[in-house]
């Protein structure tokens, strides 16, 4: 990987942020990074005469930087086009159906990769949502969780009723590169996006990691239940 690269790289640590941020500035920062590095690469390609090869590899490290930052942009215009599409009329939504809907869609990817979809769902598990648009949340969500799994390992998700909210659980073993090798991958994105759709939807998010597991837990009312959360209760579940 190119110097550029590798800079980037030891910057952006991947998955949704931890730290509070929204996923919409956790893109912006990222966004600057390799903007910065543009901007340098090209900076320094004017400090004085350089071989062919040194132009070479600037153009280089300015077309990699580009092509992350395009990336980036694409991301951040999904968020926003989500964002300006407003809620249309909501009606009450089988969460169980959905789940098992898009791990039936699923499954050839994970045969694809020798990995499995273990689903373990209450029924019915109604939320109140615009049914297409949380149907494309499970599906952006766990399309970006299956892509993450290892080879030959299995992504595992739990959906249960708990006072009145329904508790999303997804746990894998990441299977994709390290940070230093792949800043901000395709996976990482996807989850990022799904997060936001989650929180557009009314649910809280938070990511766990310990080791190479990786476990995302979400929670979000029942049709019938207050609106209320209880954020931590959630991280000592």
């Amino acid at each position: 990987m190119s110097a550029a690269g590798s800079r980037l790289g030891n910057e952006v640590t991947g998955g949704a942020p931890a730290d509070g941020r929204s996923p919409m500035a956790y893109l912006l920062h990222a966004l600057n990074q390799p903007l910065t590095g543009l901007q340098c690469a090209l900076e320094l390609s004017l400090v004085g005469p350089r071989t062919p090869e040194q132009y070479i590899g600037a153009m280089r490290d300015g077309l990699e930087l580009t092509a992350r930052m395009r990336i980036l942009v694409e991301a951040i215009r999904e968020l926003v086009d989500a964002e300006q599409n407003g809620l249309t009329e909501t009606e009450v939504v089988s969460l169980h159906d959905l789940l098992e809907q898009t791990t039936n869609e699923l499954q050839p990817i994970a045969e694809a990769k020798n990995a499995s979809i273990r689903l373990h769902s209450d029924t019915p598990l109604s939320v109140r949502a615009e049914r297409n648009r949380l149907a494309a949340v499970v599906f952006r969500f766990m399309d970006a969780a299956l892509s993450s799994t290892a080879w030959g390992s299995a992504l595992r998700l739990t959906a249960a009723s708990d006072r009145g909210h329904v508790c999303i659980s997804a746990s894998w073993l990441d299977g994709t590169e390290s940070p230093e090798h792949s800043p901000l991958s395709k996976q990482e994105l996807g989850l990022l996006i799904a997060q936001a759709g989650w929180k557009r939807a009314g649910a809280e998010w938070v990511s766990e990691r310990s080791g190479n597991t990786q476990t995302i837990k979400i929670r979000l009312p029942l049709a019938t239940s207050s609106h209320e959360f209880h954020h931590n209760d959630l991280q000592t579940r």
